[in-house]
């Protein structure tokens, strides 16, 4: 079977989402390795080899067996109340006790067969209206079957998943909205997009699910290293990271003013240094006659220091002085992976930059946690004219400052602040209805379109468009005067 494709297998060390009703929880398929899911543990072992989507019911010793189709027995008319005004929850109505069950699960008995049992020795269950019988087996199956669904993961069901698990690690942005995101973002395979997020890497991974490996991402990342939780959860394949890229926002004003270089890593001390310099006013020819001196890994001193140097204390014998060469020629090899690691990093910084200073991305997605005004405003540089932009915020008012900063400097058009509105829905015969408890926001979307800011023509009929150094007083005027 395809690759992630329908009728696709279980293989050990896959990402899979377990799934029950509608509790998601996303693990590694690992053999003898104990989980536990919704009060029940078992062992994965023998969902290997089996297609996504199966459901397994739970069997004795932890084990899963996928669950055979059983014809539903209830087809002749069931005895039922007309309505259920004279049923008293007293707690007296079950005839069965905690310990009769416990009992019968001892015995290895089956959850199907326990809800039987529940029904025979209910004193009110023919009482009841068949809506409220339907209810009641519906809740005992829940109790008492162990039955767990193993699908694969796709961005509706790991958005899904930490909406409900963790939404503050993904600013409570819900699944609606990020699939608003996507849509406007016009994200496709092919496309070059800048990815700015704080949602546990789930935002980069919608967007490498769209583009399906094809075209580029540079995620723009705060602090030491990008945070990709969630991403590593959708189980890509390899050549997906081929073209993922990385760079640090503490690095973005040096990119644009043009000082930028790797000698200071984002994880090193010097980190601030570059963060305060303002990028106005900044002549393009200074941008590309930036220095691209090749950097060599760095000297290799700290090779010479020997960190043996207590053991010369030591009896020497033999077994001592291989010891000690061991030792010292992990060290050194250390030293040198240290260096190769930081080779690369500076390497795949740099390749990052280049990219970035084409300054011609197809498309810019922020989420974060930070206020969006600032990041917003030097990350459009690196877009091409005539592209979206999609900005995600858990709260509306710092996108309407964003909004209004936006329409002040130009450069973008058809902007839009929306807020979509979602409400589940129970659909079963005669009984469909919204469902009553509803999700109170999932964020707000702040989206635009980016255009060609000539600052050396204003066009005297669009005030946005004038010259930022024009005095503000003369800028008011020609707002006022009517269009």
């Amino acid at each position: 079977a395809m690759e992630g494709g329908p009728g696709a297998r279980i293989r050990e060390g896959d990402c899979a989402v377990l799934k029950r009703d509608e509790v998601f929880k996303a693990v590694s398929v690992l053999r003898r390795r104990k989980i536990i899911f919704e009060k029940q543990w078992f062992y994965l072992d023998n969902a290997i080899g089996h297609i996504y989507g199966t459901t397994f019911e739970v069997t004795s010793g932890g084990n899963l067996q996928p669950k055979q189709e059983v014809e539903e027995t209830a087809t002749e008319t069931k005895e039922a109340g007309t309505d259920n005004r004279n049923i008293v929850d007293d707690g007296k109505s079950q005839k069965l006790t905690h310990d009769d069950i416990k009992a019968l699960k001892d015995k290895g008995i089956k959850g199907q067969e326990i809800v039987q049992q529940l029904i025979e020795n209910s004193t009110t269950f023919r009482d009841k209206t068949e809506f409220a019988q339907d209810k009641y087996i519906k809740k005992k199956k829940k109790k008492y079957e162990a039955v767990i669904t193993i699908v694969k993961p796709s961005t509706r069901i790991l958005s899904t998943m930490y909406y409900a698990r963790e939404p503050g690690k993904i600013n409570h942005m819900r699944y609606d909205t990020l699939a608003q995101m996507l849509t406007l973002g016009n994200i496709h395979a092919g496309n070059k997009m800048i990815v700015m997020e704080t949602c546990a890497g789930l935002v980069l991974g919608a967007v490498m699910e769209r583009m399906g490996g094809y075209g580029s991402i540079i995620q723009m990342y705060p602090g030491g290293g990008p945070v990709r939780a969630a991403t590593s959860c959708f189980g890509f394949p390899k050549h997906f990271f081929d073209n993922l890229h990385e760079f640090p926002l503490s690095k973005v004003q040096s990119l644009l003013s043009g000082t930028f270089s790797t000698e200071t890593l984002p994880a090193e001390p010097e980190e601030n240094t570059l963060l305060e310099e303002e990028s106005n006013g900044l002549p393009e020819e200074k941008q590309s006659s930036l220095q691209e001196t090749e950097e060599e890994p760095a000297p290799e001193a700290p090779m010479d220091i020997n960190p043996t140097e207590e053991q010369d204390t030591m009896d020497i014998n033999a077994e001592d002085v291989e010891f000690k060469e061991n030792k010292e020629k992990e060290n050194k090899e250390s030293v040198r992976e240290k260096q190769i690691k930081q080779w690369e990093r500076r390497k795949k910084l740099k390749e990052a930059a280049a990219l970035l200073r084409e300054k011609n991305a197809d498309g810019l997605i922020v989420a974060s946690k930070f206020h969006p005004t600032p990041l917003l405003l030097s990350l459009l540089e690196f877009v091409a004219p005539s592209r979206p932009f999609v900005v995600y915020c858990q709260y509306k008012e710092p996108l309407l400052e964003c909004y209004t900063k936006l329409r002040e400097r130009g450069g973008v058009v058809n902007l839009k602040l929306s807020e979509t509105w979602l409400r589940n829905y129970q659909v079963l015969p005669d009984r469909s209805h919204p469902k009553l408890t509803m999700s109170g926001g999932g964020g707000y979307l702040l989206s635009g379109i980016t255009v060609l800011l000539e600052k050396d023509k204003p066009d005297p009929r669009n005030s946005e468009a004038l010259k930022m150094e024009e005095p503000s007083s003369k800028r008011c005027k020609l707002q006022d005067l009517p269009c």
